[in-house]
């Protein structure tokens, strides 16, 4: 059950093993010496026959061996306290079998000695059998200080860096490293079949069939450093807003929750760390357009009423013509996010994402180094474990197997579960779940278009109705309302259907029937990426791409219902309500994911979960012994559950798409992620160190399919980027103007150039409008578009200034793509995915343990040679020490220790 590496984690003592439990009855079983390592957790029904147990532990029972007879069993059970009387449901002979096998592998147990609805059953692993299941390596490298000029600089650099430090006091010097070679052995009754159910009894499947409710280690008040406890170090280094500009203690996490959530929050810090160069550039461009927007000459002409642009009714009837002057604020405020300096952002958050995912490979190199993670792999054990819905799918057709070819029951033994293991499912095993997993996913792909069109039929509607009101200034602002408040619609939608999503693509991936659990996760985490993408990213694309691009022309339109024209974007073009949307979604969505879904929702789970064990408990027995005072793991069991990394990365994963797909229409993405993370640290911190249980420390070397993912959506951005430029921006349309059509090659006219002329007599009957405050008599209105105007021989027909736009945006969007995909493969090249400092240090190491093993084979030949002349395994090499006159070795001292020899060299 607890992984090997508790040996350094745990920090036991041989000599006094009880050194670190003085706190009474926290962590300890019963005598107060022995430690609680990890706590099963079941419901019981009372028997009305029994009244009370006694305290159940085997700590003074000799451990069987893994040959011992029945009777041996049944004797230490029946010392320990379990009782003789048999059990009377299923899942009791499951948990009394799975135990008397801990039991065997020498395991300590200890139970609950009153009667609850909620049972407690406490393991501690002895010193002999984590001696017994690892095999550690642990080597002291001294490596040389730096000196000269790179001394200098890193002396200097470390000195300005002190203040970000956390205040965590270093175990060790910090010229010394130590390595390990952990043998890890994650359950260890992972392929061990029961008796009872012939399937496998490692704790997610017992977890799986109900056997018990949950498994978790104990938050640890014992673990201390420097006479610090590191769950207290955690809280107010960490887990504290105060600590917010410091950095992370990636040692102290991973030392504290495992490998997999230190990479996790080490990718977090990395990824907020080069969010602040993009925020401040973003920040720039954005005061660029403040200072340039009074000398924009297209914004200057849109606010000259002078000029008198009378621009075509927005609807049918009831809407009035209206000049272009009344929308000089949203001209404007779009030049601020649409300037020249956008582009240059655009291209620079190109390369800055593949700067991101470069530098994330270097850090994560220094932390597989420094974690001793190089030479394994992934958590060989769980990354091979059966799921326990795909056993019991095996389970299911050997049966059926057997009884059609009408043989015995199948004998449960170690044999016979090889053999299960071995085989795997057909594709018509497969073929219903695909099947529906196909289906399934279409059908969400219909629901979010679904919800986009509805909201989109909104708008037309509000707007229309919202038009026929007779007060101008609500006339004025229809736009804004409209917009805004269909913002917030997609919000919701977006936050409810993002948590459907999630469970939905649970659900259709157990139809799977996938072998093992990262199959599992792998394929979970692809479908809910696929879905919360597609419906967090949907309204911002029809916006970006689609909006107004289907609406017509005046006297030609395109109506949804007959009735309703299809929305258009203002002559100021569509880049606003981008700007607009990705705020609000970006904002509220991450707002409302802190404070609700991350904080409000599992304060009340924990408030009904204590609610419900206090009224099972006031069912229960009153005796003295139920009235005691609340230990470690009823607090911990109070907590909420550990549910797992995914949704902590699919949130961020999903916010470094706003940052980067949709950036040039909204430069201050950056800004609001970076705010936003540098709070999301330490709310996550605070969740992970007091809101949910401890989690089991899983080892992992990288971050997984997520790097896959960010990849992925880092080429895609460029797409995007390439397109908004082109197609959403004024940036093309002005560009051609000025350098191709402009008789004085500026800006001046552009306006002009960019309105068509509409006859008022073309218009169709019933939809010119009724009440007009304009001249009755007014026969020509603009409109934003490139066509010919009425009185040319082919009226209202796409324009030759239209062909040349869209030839200029297409080789545009050409241009931008290529040149920021070469400019992103020459970073990724340029930047090493290994630092060289670190390639060094891996040589000297190398050499190190050439010189270890020559060095052990050396101590051998001599033992062979007297084998009366040492009976110690350990094996000490020292080397010269620093300051030598002679020149300084690599390394200036080894020492190995709990290797045997004839394994290490295997």
């Amino acid at each position: 059950l607890l992984k090997s590496r508790s040996l350094i984690k745990h920090e036991y003592d041989r000599k006094h093993p009880t050194a670190l439990n003085h706190q009474p009855n926290r962590l300890c079983f019963a005598d107060g010496c022995r430690r609680v390592d990890y706590v099963l957790v079941y419901h019981c029904k009372r028997r009305q026959s029994q009244h009370r147990h006694s305290v159940v532990s085997n700590g003074n029972v000799p451990t069987p061996s893994r040959r011992s007879t029945k009777g041996d069993i049944s004797e230490a059970v029946l010392e320990a306290g379990l009782g003789m009387e048999p059990p009377n449901e299923p899942q009791d002979k499951i948990r009394e079998e799975f135990e008397r096998r801990l039991q065997e592998e020498g395991l300590e147990i200890e139970h609950d000695k009153e009667m609850r609805t909620v049972r407690f059953t406490r393991l501690h692993v002895p010193w002999s059998v984590l001696s017994r299941e690892a095999e550690l390596l642990k080597i002291r490298v001294p490596t040389k200080k730096k000196t000269g000029l790179m001394g200098i600089i890193s002396t200097f650099w470390t000195k300005i860096n002190q203040p970000f430090q956390p205040g965590v006091p270093e175990p060790q010097d910090p010229r010394t490293r130590v390595l390990s070679q952990p043998f890890s052995r994650d359950k260890l009754h992972l392929r061990t079949a029961c008796t009872q159910t012939c399937q496998t009894m490692g704790i997610s499947s017992l977890l799986a069939k109900g056997v018990y409710d949950s498994a978790f280690p104990l938050h640890d008040v014992s673990i201390v450093m420097n006479d610090i406890c590191v769950l207290q170090m955690l809280h107010e280094e960490w887990a504290n807003y105060g600590a917010c500009y410091k950095y992370q203690p990636m040692d102290l996490i991973r030392k504290y929750f495992g490998e997999k959530i230190g990479l996790y929050f080490a990718w977090l810090g990395v990824y907020t760390q080069l969010l602040i160069p993009a925020s401040a550039l973003g920040v720039a461009v954005f005061l660029y357009g403040c200072l340039t927007v009074d000398t924009n000459v297209p914004s200057q002409e849109m606010c000259d009423e002078h000029l008198n642009f009378t621009m075509c009714p927005l609807c049918d009837r009831v809407c009035d013509y209206w000049q272009l002057s009344s929308i000089c604020s949203t001209a404007r405020a779009s030049y601020l996010f649409d300037n020249h300096a956008t582009v240059g952002f655009a291209i620079f958050m190109s390369l800055w994402a593949a700067v991101f995912l470069e530098h994330w490979k270097r850090r994560q190199r220094c932390l597989q180094h420094s974690w001793d993670l190089t030479g394994m792999e992934d958590d060989e054990v769980r990354k091979n474990e059966l799921r326990p819905a795909y056993e019991d799918f095996l389970l299911k057709k050997q049966e059926k197997k057997a009884k059609n070819n009408k043989k015995e029951e199948v004998n449960c033994t170690i044999m016979y579960y090889t053999k299960l293991a071995s085989e795997s499912l057909s594709w018509t095993d497969r073929l219903p779940g695909y099947c529906i997993n196909i289906s399934s996913i279409l059908l969400m792909v219909g629901v979010t278009f679904s919800a986009v069109s509805g909201v989109i039929l909104y708008r037309i509607i509000v707007f229309a109705v919202m038009s026929m009101n007779p007060d101008h200034e609500a006339k004025a602002n229809v736009r804004v309302t409209v917009t805004t408040t269909a913002v917030i619609i997609n919000l919701l939608v977006v936050l409810v259907l993002d948590e459907i999503y999630g469970a939905i693509a649970a659900w259709i991936t157990e139809l799977e029937i996938p072998k093992t659990e990262s199959t599992f996760e792998e394929h979970v985490i692809l479908k809910a990426f696929l879905l919360k993408s597609m419906n967090s990213f949907a309204p911002v694309f029809y916006v970006a791409f689609f909006k107004g691009r289907f609406a017509g022309r005046p006297g030609d339109y395109v109506y949804v219902f007959k009735d309703f024209r299809m929305e258009e974007c203002s002559p100021g073009g569509c880049l606003i309500e981008v700007c607009i949307q990705l705020g609000i979604i970006m904002l509220g969505k991450q707002l409302i994911q802190n404070n609700v879904f991350e904080i409000a929702i599992p304060k009340l789970k924990k408030m009904y979960r204590t609610y419900k064990e206090e009224k099972d408990g006031s069912a229960d027995e009153e005796d003295k012994d139920s009235k005691r005072e609340p230990q470690r793991w009823d607090l911990d069991y109070d907590l909420e559950p550990y549910e797992g990394l995914s949704p902590e990365y699919m949130e961020m994963v999903i916010q470094y798409g706003f940052v980067t797909l949709f950036v040039a229409s909204f430069p201050l993405a950056p800004v609001f992620a970076l705010l936003n993370n540098v709070i999301e640290i330490r709310l996550d911190a605070a969740k992970f160190v007091t809101e949910i249980r401890r989690p089991d420390a899983v080892s992992a070397k990288e971050i997984g399919i997520w790097y896959n993912i960010l990849s992925g959506i880092s080429k895609f951005a460029v797409i995007t980027n390439a397109f908004v430029i082109s197609f959403t921006s004024e940036f093309i349309p002005r560009m051609v103007y000025q350098y191709l059509y402009s008789e004085t090659g500026t800006m001046h006219g552009y306006t002009n150039h960019t309105l068509a002329y509409f006859n008022t007599r073309n218009f169709k009957p019933g939809t010119a409008p009724h009440d007009t405050d304009f001249d009755r008599q007014l026969r020509i209105c603009r409109y934003k578009d490139y066509r010919d105007p009425p009185w040319s021989p082919e009226s209202y027909q796409l324009s030759k200034q239209y062909w040349s736009v869209l030839a200029a945006r297409l080789a545009f969007v050409i241009f931008f793509q290529n040149l920021a995909m070469f400019l992103s493969m020459l970073v990724a090249w340029l930047i090493p995915d290994m630092p060289r400092s670190l390639k060094e240090q891996l040589k000297r190491e190398k050499a190190l343990l050439m010189d270890l093993m020559l060095t052990e084979e050396a101590d051998k030949q001599c033992t062979q040679s007297h084998p009366m002349t040492t009976t110690n395994n350990d094996v000490v090499i020292k080397g010269l020490e620093e300051g030598s006159p002679e020149e300084l070795p690599v390394c200036s001292g080894v020492m190995l220790s709990h290797v045997h020899t004839a394994e290490f060299l295997t």
